[in-house]
């Protein structure tokens, strides 16, 4: 898996500035794209993201943005602004490169928070999209890698569908209501995607993305760190089911796998998550294992009971339901720790006991 971090996000603003650096004599005072700004106030918003980003992962507020903002009024050329714009993507690429693994700060949306590579995400993204927007209000060409645009796709985007025939940038600008797609529906809202983060006492419960879900389901590690023995196959299966929905276009991130991290080492310990989203009478299946090097901890209970309470505080969800190997005594004893009952098992072959929580 190719990691995101501070490369990218220099990838990005080094591509940028080049192509507008070869336009800095045009008139900047023209309309950007589909934006309501001028070229001008559009690359100030790009080099205000980049400090606001770089900001937030250095300071880590959790309830609110850092309040950054790039006053450009002072930049007599383009050239000016765009050395702006490339002092803020190196601090943004620094902040990126040097916060821990387990660094999280505010975003609003969706989950109020995001992680390093959300940021860098959020950061590239930004410098992609509005160099766009830029480059067609000055009427000149520009498409950046189509490896970064996947980078963005795969990370912040989880909840849109990839289609190889169209290609990464096609769909990131679909995706952000800047162009068309064949059989997609124009965008005139969109919002990109952070992990959902759930935390319990002595772990959180972290979503995985569909990069990591891909690097995980053929033997990577999905970037996080792992104890002895881990992930476990189950884990690696689950993964494999993430990147098929997310392949077809029914992956709903928030319903999908997170992986057990200990507060205590920032080591992932198993996997748990759901089957699918909730089904139309709000009932929704759950699994999980652990790595046997962390078994006999109460770790697998812990995870169970936090994930469950999120899950049963909505308004979608009536009950939660798991199948067990009759000769898994361990796992029963998780469900019934967790408070969930052995109910009548659906698929009648008699090797499974079947347990329900219900909100």
């Amino acid at each position: 898996m190719r990691a995101m971090g501070g490369d990218q996000v220099a990838e990005a603003v080094a591509g940028a500035v080049a192509v507008l650096r070869g336009a800095a004599g045009r008139d900047w005072s023209v309309k950007a794209g589909r934006v309501d700004w001028s070229c001008r106030r559009t690359a100030e918003h790009i080099a205000s993201d980049l400090i606001a980003y770089a900001g937030q992962l250095a300071g880590r507020p959790t309830d609110r943005y850092v309040p950054f903002r790039i006053n450009c009024d002072e930049c007599e050329s383009v050239e000016d602004l765009l050395q702006v714009i490339e002092a803020t993507g190196a601090l943004l690429a620094a902040a990126v490169r040097t916060a821990p693994r387990e660094a999280r700060a505010f975003h609003p949306y969706p989950f109020r928070s995001a992680n390093r590579e959300g940021f860098a995400a959020m950061g590239v993204a930004e410098v992609l999209l509005h160099t766009h927007d830029i480059a067609e209000g000055l009427g000149i060409a520009y498409e950046p890698p189509a490896a970064l645009c996947e980078d963005v796709l795969t990370r912040i985007f989880p909840h849109v569908r990839p289609d190889p025939g169209a290609g990464h940038w096609r769909i990131l600008l679909w995706a952000t209501g800047r162009g068309d797609l064949p059989g997609r529906a124009p965008l005139t809202d969109w919002r990109w995607n952070n992990n959902l983060v759930i935390p319990a006492e002595r772990l959180t419960l972290q979503g995985v993305a569909p990069a990591s879900a891909a690097d995980l389901s053929t033997g990577g590690t999905g970037g996080f760190e792992w104890i002895e023995g881990g992930p476990f196959e189950g884990t690696r299966d689950a993964a494999g089911a993430t990147v098929k929905a997310y392949e077809s276009g029914v992956h709903r991130p928030e319903w999908g796998m997170f992986v057990l991290v200990r507060r205590e080492d920032g080591r992932a310990v198993g996997g748990m998550g759901f089957h699918s989203a909730p089904d139309e009478a709000g009932r929704v299946e759950i699994g999980y294992d652990l790595a046997e090097s962390a078994r006999g901890n109460g770790y697998a209970t812990e995870a169970l009971r936090a994930l469950s309470a999120w899950a049963l505080a909505r308004e979608d969800v009536t009950s939660l339901f798991a199948t067990v190997d009759r000769a898994n005594s361990p796992s029963q004893g998780v469900m019934s720790r967790a408070g969930f009952i052995q109910v009548p098992a659906e698929d009648g072959d008699g090797e499974q006991y079947a347990y329900e929580l219900r909100g």
